[in-house]
């Protein structure tokens, strides 16, 4: 996808005035897929879904897709700002090829869902940036598109029904073949929903394939920090039917982390989780300190306790001037009985450690990412 820079009358345009939004981008999405893409803004994100989606045309290449697609690239678009709530949902009913008794049947849905019931037959000009996501996601859930694709727009809406679409979307990709491509700047959505991702830099693909191997990249080269991850009820946290993970947390000398961490500082992870199954488990949690390039710097291991259904909290802490400088990612893994896996939290928390201290010049070439207190007494005989 080419932009060009404004240039002045007789002035010929250099290679330089050209910028590319999208260059060089090919990858084939395979029906059922649930697919994230990642990237700073300005990466093309917004400009792929728009090519997708039909709304822009290409400079150059092609784009085949097999079926229905429905676009929520923008709050109220595809909404005629004049026409009511009601008139809107037949309007991109009609939009999307189904007819009146099509749409009719799934009205009450939509309606249900978006929980605009009492402003159904106001204009939708006079709706909030929040009504209009919340009726925009319901009628494109629900018309049951082949292809399905959602720009950041769900940031708009509130907490509640943010975690209510994520839940949504998660039920259609465990009971239906529909295909999703959704931008999100939130990477654990990416990893709980998506199978495949891709991470766009500055309009060219720098990776396309499972989601945790595009995620890791895109951690590494972007130096992206999550200090913390806290979800509020069990249907909508990480896990499976037996382990969901309520919290996460690094924090420094008893502080919430914002930014770089002092190597002065004693870190403290802490972290709960729910134990959702009937029955009780002799569980174990293991945590896995690896650096940004992926080697592991230590792994420690709790003892094995035996756990009723409800809520279960860790804690490790890591002593003060441990680490060295460097970026860090925590894994959690669970373990029943200490040989059979539950689950694995990976990449659940990721942090920068930055010293005041200098280490000498001439054993810096050995310098490894910890540094224990060992200390080392020097004498001189009289």
């Amino acid at each position: 996808m080419l932009w060009w820079k404004k240039k002045d009358q007789g002035e010929a345009l250099s290679a330089d005035a050209y910028f590319w939004a999208l260059k060089d981008v090919s990858f084939e999405i395979k029906r059922g897929d649930v697919v994230g893409i990642i990237g700073k803004n300005g990466a093309g994100k917004s400009t792929l879904l728009k090519i997708i989606s039909r709304v822009v045309l290409p400079t150059s290449g092609i784009v085949r897709g097999n079926g229905r697609v429905a676009s929520l690239l923008e709050v109220g678009t595809g909404f005629h700002p004049e026409l009511t709530g009601r008139e809107n949902i037949y309007l991109n009913g009609n939009i999307l090829g189904l007819n009146k008794r099509e749409i009719g049947s799934r009205f009450d849905e939509i309606v249900a869902f978006s929980e605009i019931g009492a402003f159904l037959d106001t204009p939708v000009k006079r709706y909030s940036s929040g009504m209009y996501v919340r009726l925009a996601f319901s009628i494109a859930i629900h018309m049951d598109p082949d292809i399905l694709i959602l720009d950041e727009v769900l940031s708009v809406g509130d907490v509640d029904f943010q975690k209510k679409c994520l839940r949504k979307i998660g039920e259609i990709t465990k009971t239906t073949e529909q295909t999703i491509i959704f931008v999100s700047h939130n990477v654990q959505s990416v990893r709980t929903l998506c199978n495949q991702a891709l991470y766009l830099e500055k309009g060219k693909l720098i990776a396309h394939g499972d989601t945790e191997s595009v995620v890791s990249k895109y951690l590494l080269r972007e130096h992206v920090y999550v200090p913390a991850q806290r979800y509020e009820a069990a249907g909508i946290a990480p896990g499976n039917d037996i382990i969901r993970i309520r919290e996460v947390e690094l924090l420094a000398e008893g502080r919430n982390v914002d930014g770089a961490i002092s190597a002065d500082d004693e870190l403290s992870l802490v972290f709960s989780f729910w134990n959702i199954s009937e029955v009780s488990l002799h569980v174990m949690a293991s945590i896995v300190l690896v650096d940004f390039i992926g080697e592991c710097v230590f792994s420690v291991h709790s003892e094995c306790i035996r756990m009723q259904r409800g809520l279960a909290r860790g804690e490790c802490i890591i002593p003060s001037g441990f680490l060295r400088d460097g970026s860090y990612v925590v894994h959690l893994f669970f373990a029943r009985n200490d040989h059979e896996t539950l689950f694995e939290f990976r990449q659940c928390v990721s942090f920068e450690i930055k010293s005041q201290h200098r280490v000498p010049a001439f054993i810096s070439k050995w310098q490894s990412p910890i540094s224990p207190a060992f200390p080392i007494i020097l004498t001189q005989p009289d």
